[in-house]
């Protein structure tokens, strides 16, 4: 009898974009993975499959690729200046909408929760962001948020027990946190200056308090308290706190780069007094920071890796485990922490191996 394995669907922002770099792809093509947790050393090289191809007949190279909440709905945007919206079910894919609002490439788009309704965010090199939102399935331009003076390369939503908010960071230096406050309403703050010549990457923190699944009360409702990451063209990691006042302060600067940070990720969590950050850089780096006092002020990097070429991307599983990153190799690698503390490559995405090592080969440049 064979050993038994565990499979998982991972969400697509893990695998194959958030967004990857693109020449990844066969310039407009998406791929779908699953990982398989294997038990037995004869399932070694399984670990990593293809489940779908998405050819989307975008005009131009692909920049982001993300899954909704259900795993059903694919969203991408491209240099065509287009979002376009499949339907991946049963591993089909049929064209639901193909968005036309931004007049310059399209960076990024990112899901809100279903709780409010079908909604898509995008940003782009326009110096704009919109949220697309479907009404009796048609999806229509629902907000245009032009407060920036330059290309805004990141939005993400807060976790969906703040509401409805969205960061929103720009090669102006300015972090923005749109937060819908009903009939069609969005209200504007702004962190000027929150990273010099510009920012790359916003990413909050779960909405659950370090240490809560041991310490908090039952039934006692947890104090939340809002915090984001952002990552910057000055080569640091911030970290950011909304004041009693509703006012957004730096809360910790993170410095272990000697390049551009071009992304972050806030690791979920189930309540365990450790928080931890991944970013990756310009420099090939990326680190793995955690923070293990209850106040948040001590945060310390451990390396994962030092690749030969840029890292563009990275990105938890759901429960915070594996870490997933792309680089100017034009590879995804998964890494996991070992119980000495290490942090190892389990898989290669592209090649689907078990055990890899962190190769690299020439990459493209992104041109953002």
């Amino acid at each position: 009898m064979r050993e038994p394995v565990l499979t998982w669907c991972v969400p697509l922002e893990l695998l194959c974009s958030h967004p990857l770099p693109v020449s990844a792809f066969l310039k407009t093509q998406v791929k779908l993975y699953t990982y398989r947790a294997c038990a037995g050393k004869d399932e070694m090289g399984k670990m990593v499959s293809v489940i779908n191809t998405v050819d989307t007949s975008h005009e131009d190279m692909i920049h982001d690729a993300q899954m909704d909440y259900y795993g059903t709905r694919l969203a991408t945007c491209s240099s065509d200046r287009s979002v376009k919206i499949f339907d991946v079910r049963n591993g089909g894919q049929i064209l639901i909408a193909d968005l036309r609002g931004h007049e310059g490439p399209v960076w990024q788009v990112a899901w809100a929760h279903p709780m409010y309704g079908n909604i898509l965010a995008s940003c782009s090199y326009d110096r704009k962001v919109i949220i697309w939102r479907e009404e009796n399935g048609t999806w229509e331009k629902s907000h245009e948020h032009a407060g920036h003076d330059s290309s805004v390369n990141s939005v993400c939503w807060a976790p969906h027990d703040y509401g409805l908010i969205l960061a929103c960071g720009s090669s102006d230096g300015a972090i923005s946190l749109l937060t819908y406050t009903g009939e069609g309403q969005w209200e504007v703050k702004k962190i000027n200056n929150a990273h010099t010549i510009g920012c790359n990457a916003v990413s909050w923190a779960p909405a659950v308090v370090p240490g809560s699944l041991i310490d908090q009360p039952s039934g006692q409702k947890p104090n939340y308290i809002k915090r984001f990451a952002s990552g910057g063209c000055d080569n640091l990691i911030k970290l950011w706190k909304e004041e009693e006042d509703g006012q957004w302060k730096e809360e910790q600067k993170l410095e272990a780069h000697s390049d551009w940070v071009r992304d972050v990720a806030w690791a979920p969590s189930i309540g365990l007094p450790t928080s931890t950050i991944a970013s990756c850089s310009q420099d090939g780096r990326v680190f793995i920071w955690n923070c293990d006092d209850a106040s948040g002020n001590t945060w310390s990097p451990k390396l994962l890796h030092k690749f030969n070429d840029v890292v563009w991307h990275v990105s938890w599983s759901i429960t915070a485990n594996i870490l997933a990153v792309s680089g100017g190799d034009n590879k995804v690698t998964l890494w996991k922490e070992s119980v000495d503390g290490q942090w190892v490559c389990i898989s290669d995405v592209n090649k689907g191996q078990g055990s890899v090592s962190a190769s690299v080969t020439e990459g493209q440049q992104n041109e953002q």
